[in-house]
């Protein structure tokens, strides 16, 4: 077992702090003209947006349209139709609106198996 004397301890610190300051100078050297010429670029920030301008003659207008009054009823003159032409139209030659369903596929039941012991 090495027993670690305040020189490694020393040399260890020193080795980290060099190693910190190296990656700090490599950033600066890095980013540093990239961010100046930004600066100098673009002194100012740039609207994503419009700003916002009134509509000629908003005032007299209304700023929402008047909200429709519900029953909560269906209306009477739209009836559901159904998803399959009816036998007369489909004498007429109307074809389905949706394809005819699968016949039931059955299989033989499982047959339980007897576990010996």
């Amino acid at each position: 077992m090495k027993i670690m004397s305040s020189n490694d301890g020393n040399r260890d610190l020193r080795k980290g702090l060099l190693i910190a300051s190296t990656m700090v100078g490599a950033w600066l050297v890095i980013s540093g003209p990239s961010l100046a010429e930004i600066a100098v670029r673009n002194p100012q920030m740039a609207q994503a947006t419009q700003p916002l301008q009134s509509t000629p003659g908003a005032e007299t207008k209304p700023s929402a349209p008047a909200e429709p009054a519900t029953t909560g009823t269906r209306p009477a003159e739209l009836s559901p139709q159904p998803a399959h032409p009816d036998a007369r139209a489909q004498k007429e030659g109307v074809t389905p609106a949706l394809p005819p369903a699968p016949a039931e596929k059955t299989a033989p039941p499982i047959k339980e198996r007897v576990h010996e012991k």
